[in-house]
């Protein structure tokens, strides 16, 4: 009872935050009380809650580290004139009728190249949606569209990290994970595209305002050493280097054109990359300011509160009975069902993608298991059989879900680089698409082909 009335106190706190514009950090703390309220219920001290706490925190540091660089890269890309530069010959090539189609495309590729969601948001992602402010494309429907293209490689690139994090934990073969999921992915991003193609005509952008022109040629020198922060970004990691290193080595090149082609003062570009960018410029701020790891600083508390629950959950085994329950479904629902709402559940308490897929592999790798070991498949292809078909039900199910909760990291992250909300949710068509049809054709497709 204890723990149905936490969730019930968190999730209402969620919701309140998300539709009174406060930040989600007081309803995690609020749910992060209810649930260690629930733990000391049965018995754990609050020294023992606080410590499992802080084990579950560490978790998130490798992420931090990560969104804090993007912090820096954003700041640094926009003190350089990196995005000026593309947004002012972008407007100038881009067909206007083909904006937001272009714009998904583009960011499909780069995270299929790149296999980073959060890496193409704060980069080429801001890029479009600073082109669809100063173009008149609304921003809202532009932020879903990015979403839809940012984990399109999140979920189905050979070189993404939750890619390879369910191939490893189902212990299946990453290169044949990745053509069933381009095959179960077919469909939905036919559907994707002609919905953008309807949006993209609807929604044209508009021939840039001259005196935009005027304030970019004005505050930044066009030049072409703009360019190098973003080549640098995008071409390394198809050389195999780490895309860190290569958002690393790209903030230096933006610091270097900054300073030596902007004019910028050193330690001023630097107090940019912590603080953010002011536009000095008229009507350049709306769609300029912004960046730093000042900006990040939210998303850093909510990632640290969010893994300390993982912690609580994970010492405390307060989810023991549930798990139990939902294995017992899978025999009466079907295991891609419980799993789809089990990833729902899972991705609005603990706000992480990586807990999210960890603990549904955890909970279900065994009603898998038994659904083919009762079934007419050979004893020594069982367990293969059975694995592929988990980890292909989570590339379609949790991997896109639990980046959909508008108060979850791989959610409320992007949507805070473009500067934008939940509201734009109904629009990251693909998103949605792909679990839905998953749902609905699944038997039917892959009937007696192993999954």
């Amino acid at each position: 009872m204890a723990l149905l009335i936490a969730f019930l106190v968190f999730l209402l706190s969620m919701v309140a935050a998300i539709f009174t514009g406060h930040s989600m950090i007081i309803a995690l703390l609020i749910g992060l009380l209810a649930f260690s309220l629930a733990a000391a219920a049965k018995g754990y001290s609050f020294k023992a809650l606080g410590s499992m706490a802080l084990d579950g925190a560490k978790d998130s540091l490798i992420v931090i580290e990560v969104v804090c660089v993007i912090g820096f890269v954003t700041a640094s890309w926009r003190v350089s004139g990196t995005i000026t530069i593309f947004v002012y010959y972008g407007m100038k090539i881009i067909t206007p009728a083909l904006f937001l189609l272009i714009a998904f495309l583009l960011s499909c590729l780069l995270s299929y190249a790149l296999g980073t969601s959060f890496g193409v948001a704060g980069t080429v992602g801001v890029i479009f949606m600073t082109l669809a402010r100063s173009g008149g494309v609304d921003p809202v429907i532009t932020a879903g569209v990015l979403m839809s293209g940012i984990y399109f490689g999140d979920r189905g690139s050979p070189v993404s990290s939750s890619a390879n994090m369910v191939a490893g934990i189902t212990g299946t073969k990453i290169f044949d994970n990745v053509k069933l999921m381009m095959k179960t992915a077919i469909v939905p991003f036919v559907i994707t595209l002609a919905v953008y193609t309807v949006l993209s005509v609807m929604n044209p952008i508009s021939q840039v305002d001259q005196a935009l022109v005027a304030s970019f040629e004005k505050e930044f020198v066009l030049s072409l050493w703009a360019f190098v922060p973003a080549v640098v970004m995008l071409l390394l990691p198809l050389l195999k280097v780490s895309v860190l290193i290569s958002m690393g080595l790209s903030i230096l090149c933006a610091v270097a054109v900054a300073w030596l082609v902007q004019g910028v003062p050193l330690l001023e570009v630097f107090k940019i990359c912590f603080v953010g960018y002011e536009a000095q410029g008229e009507g350049l701020g709306i769609i300029l300011n912004g960046g730093g790891l000042v900006s990040m600083l939210e998303t850093v508390f909510i990632l640290l509160i969010s893994s300390s629950y993982s912690g609580i959950f994970s010492g405390t085994g307060l989810l023991d009975d549930i798990q139990e329950k939902l294995s017992r479904a899978c025999t009466r629902f079907g295991r891609f069902t419980v799993l789809l709402l089990m990833s729902i559940g899972i991705a609005a308490v603990f706000c992480n993608q990586t807990i999210a897929t960890l603990m549904c592999c955890d909970i279900l790798k065994k009603p898998y298991m038994d659904g083919h070991s009762s079934a007419s498949i050979a004893p020594d292809t069982s367990d293969a059989v059975s694995m592929t078909e988990l980890a292909i039900d989570m590339e379609n199910s949790v991997i896109l879900i639990a980046c959909f909760i508008p108060w979850s990291i791989g959610c409320s992250v992007p949507l805070s680089f473009f500067g934008a909300d939940f509201h734009s949710l109904p629009f990251a068509v693909y998103m949605y698409t792909v679990p839905i049809f998953w749902l609905l054709t699944k038997k039917r497709w892959f009937a007696g082909k192993g999954i």
